[in-house]
């Protein structure tokens, strides 16, 4: 088998191929699925091993005065050769992995073959494809729990031990100094305990993401704003507790814990960072300093972590195995949320060359995961789970331009095409409302009436046939858009159709089928939100992007009357089935390209969704479509973050763009006036698709993004079912 070592006198990095560790008693023997990256803790020792010898000392004062004690004892020579042997050996990396229970052992009686389980320690948990695990460090992953968030396992129980040694009270204000990996989710750990939670780190991209993932707010330590959140949250007093989740040499850590914290405080260091305490300024406001050891009580206990002796639980509530099973389970709950902390997944064969990346700082992550061969048919023990984008096959018939005025149909007059589309399109010059189909004659009439339709009829093959209609509208429940979209192809029709294009993968290829049959590619879905004014400002403004970004979109989708039709999911599809195809276009729209694959959570009892894409380059889209929210809220707000940049659009009301700073200082646009109305794009939309009609140019969205943006949301109920993430697989 493979594991990554690492030579610690010379820094050489390797894939070493090792014998397979055998499966003793108490234990079990655990194919990896995947492995995390300490993106503190091994990078550290990583950089530590390409260092000199003399540079090893400085860095490691702690392991000179061992060696000083044993040339004591034994003498120079002697200690040399031990020194010298211990440094030139191969030594293991890694602590924390999810995978999949190969063997058990005799005395192992909760878990068995093909178990998944998460497993911690720094003897254990490697960066290997098989490991041997004992009983008290590893627990059995919660059913629908995605393998790569288990992985996360141990690093969480380090977050969760943390907190535990700050003992927080619901209400109180934490601050959090350094929001790397672990500070990450110290911020989220103490947001769902219902604290108020300050962060502090110098980069701008962590501190928005810490804002993102709950934390009130966050900014460079040497910032006024940072003190100004606590003077504002605390009324003055200071922060409840300090979490000290940093690295590094520096004492900046220490003095702002005892600037920024209250009056007998409790400061909690997690983190590997200096202490040298300003004496006054910790006795003068009589500080409580404790430090967090590793996962949990039992570790360093070879009792506890090689032997299996638990420790009771009415002594001892939480040990580092339930601290473990803990974090799996909030996981589970949807209370934290790792995905947007993963910024890189590499394959384990190309483990050595993501070290060199790290370290040289061409990869810039907070979380990076190990991806083991094999691991999605043994990890869930199927295939992984895939969704086909189909390919567009088409040869295209010559397009007839229609000239003016252009002839439109509706199918449907329900309340979004008479509110939304009708009154954009009735008067407009160069369009003339031909025909409106319905399937009862009144609701047929009463909108001849109102919009002026020069016919009025409920038989659709009458207007599929007649000559002089250059363009359909399919403006009726979702279960008949596939089907109707694919007649009035056949017929020649250009065609608008309401969202969603498809309930299911055979309603797509349907569509597609007759694309290809006919050579009629004239289609158009109703996403309507990339056309939106405000957005397509602000992103022009944003700018070109050479990084991956982060996107955060929150849908504040509120409660259905009872009846609604919407809630026929049956027939007409969940709710994000038929309106999420909106979002995902839109954040494919701003980030350039379609996803390649999709992760969906859902906590049960409701119909909130989250919603986690991810993009060629790197770059990921979450949505977070909610139900439960205030209804006074605004219903849809969209962050995008990338090279040092912001982009805010509240609700399609307001839209903002921050730069980085500059020697003029932060750089800020805001849109210059708020709209009489929201603007989501309707008007532009249907003026584009008009004049594609017309002149017989390109639709205004290629085809090939309306497929993929139609089979991403149907990936959606296939990662639900699954419990993993989805891929977007066939050609594009």
């Amino acid at each position: 088998m493979k594991q990554v070592v690492q030579n610690y006198k010379s820094g050489e990095l390797a894939l070493l191929d090792v014998p397979v560790p055998g499966c003793k008693p108490g234990g079990v023997l655990v194919r990896t699925a995947y492995s995390l990256i300490s993106t503190g803790t091994e990078l550290m020792k990583v950089s530590e091993a390409g260092m000199s010898m003399v540079g090893k000392a400085r860095s490691r004062p702690d392991q000179v005065a061992k060696v000083m004690q044993s040339v004591a004892v034994n003498g120079v020579p002697a200690t040399y050769r031990k020194v010298m042997g211990k440094l030139d050996s191969y030594t293991p990396l890694g602590y924390s992995l999810c995978g999949v229970v190969e063997q058990v052992g005799a005395g192992v009686d909760d878990v068995k073959v093909g178990d998944l389980v998460a497993c911690a320690g720094n003897e254990h948990a490697l960066h290997a494809e098989l490991n041997w695990v004992p009983k008290n460090l590893y627990t059995p992953v919660p059913d629908g729990l995605a393998p790569r968030h288990a992985a996360f396992g141990t690093v969480g129980s380090i977050a969760l031990q943390g907190i535990r040694q700050g003992e927080p009270q619901l209400g109180e204000v934490a601050l959090v100094i350094g929001l790397g990996l672990i500070g990450q989710l110290v911020v989220q750990l103490l947001a769902a305990a219902g604290l108020r939670v300050v962060g502090v780190d110098p980069d701008p991209a962590r501190c928005e993401l810490a804002e993102r993932l709950g934390a009130a707010a966050c900014g460079d330590p040497a910032s006024a704003a940072v003190e100004a959140a606590v003077a504002e949250l605390t009324g003055g007093h200071g922060v409840d507790q300090v979490y000290l989740a940093a690295g590094g040499g520096s004492n900046e850590p220490v003095e702002l814990a005892a600037r920024l914290c209250r009056d007998r405080g409790r400061v909690v260091d997690i983190g590997k960072c200096r202490l040298d305490l300003p004496w006054n300024a910790y006795y003068e406001k009589e500080l409580d300093v404790r430090f967090s050891r590793s996962y949990g009580p039992g570790r360093y206990d070879p009792e506890y972590e090689l032997e299996g002796r638990d420790y009771p639980i009415g002594y001892v509530r939480w040990t580092e195995r339930r601290n473990l099973a803990c974090f799996l389970d909030l996981l589970a709950r949807g209370s934290v949320d790792v995905e947007p902390l993963i910024s890189h997944v590499a394959d384990f064969d190309d483990a050595v060359e993501t070290y060199r990346s790290l370290e040289d700082g061409d990869l810039k992550a907070v979380a990076v995961l190990f991806r083991y061969p094999g691991q999605a048919t043994e990890a869930v023990g199927a295939e992984a789970p895939a969704v086909a984008v189909p390919a567009v096959k088409v040869k295209r018939s010559p397009v007839r331009a229609a000239g003016t005025p252009v002839r439109l149909a509706f199918v449907g007059a329900g309340n979004y095409a008479t509110s939304m589309l009708l009154p954009h399109l009735t008067g407009r010059e160069g369009v003339e409302l031909s025909t409106v189909v319905t399937t009862t004659a009144l609701s047929a009439a009463n909108a001849q009436r109102k919009f002026g339709f020069a016919r009025a009829t409920t038989d659709l093959d009458a207007v599929l046939g007649d000559g002089s209609v250059d363009a359909v509208f399919v403006v009726t429940r979702h279960s008949s858009h596939a089907e109707l979209t694919r007649k009035a192809l056949l017929a020649g029709k250009s065609v608008f159709v309401e969202k969603p294009l498809a309930l299911t993968e055979d309603e797509l290829a349907g569509v597609l089928a007759a694309v290809e049959e006919s050579g009629n590619d004239r289609l158009q879905v109703g996403f309507n939100r990339r056309f939106a004014p405000l957005l397509q400002e602000a992103g022009q403004r944003f700018g070109a992007r050479t990084g991956p970004a982060n996107l955060r979109y929150l849908v504040n989708a509120g409660k259905l009357q009872h009846g609604s039709w919407y809630l026929k999911e049956g027939t007409e599809g969940s709710r994000f089935a038929g309106e999420g195809g909106h979002f995902i276009d839109t954040a494919s729209r701003l980030l350039g390209a379609d996803p390649v694959s999709v992760y969906a959570v859902a906590p049960s009892g409701n119909e909130d969704l989250q919603v986690v894409l991810r993009y060629p380059d790197g770059s990921t889209a979450t949505i977070s479509y909610v139900t439960t929210g205030a209804p006074g809220f605004p219903k849809e707000t969209l962050d995008l973050l990338a090279d040092g940049k912001v982009l805010r659009l509240d609700d399609f009301v307001r839209a903002s763009v921050y730069f980085e700073k500059s020697t003029a200082g932060r750089k800020r646009w805001v849109s210059s006036r708020l709209p009489k109305a929201r603007d989501k794009g309707q008007n532009a939309q249907l003026a584009a698709f008009v004049r594609a009609v017309r002149t017989g140019g390109p639709m205004p969205v290629p085809l090939e993004s309306l497929v993929a943006t139609t089979a991403a949301t149907l990936a959606v109920r296939t990662g639900l079912a699954a419990g993993v993430p989805v891929t977007l697989a066939g050609e594009r």
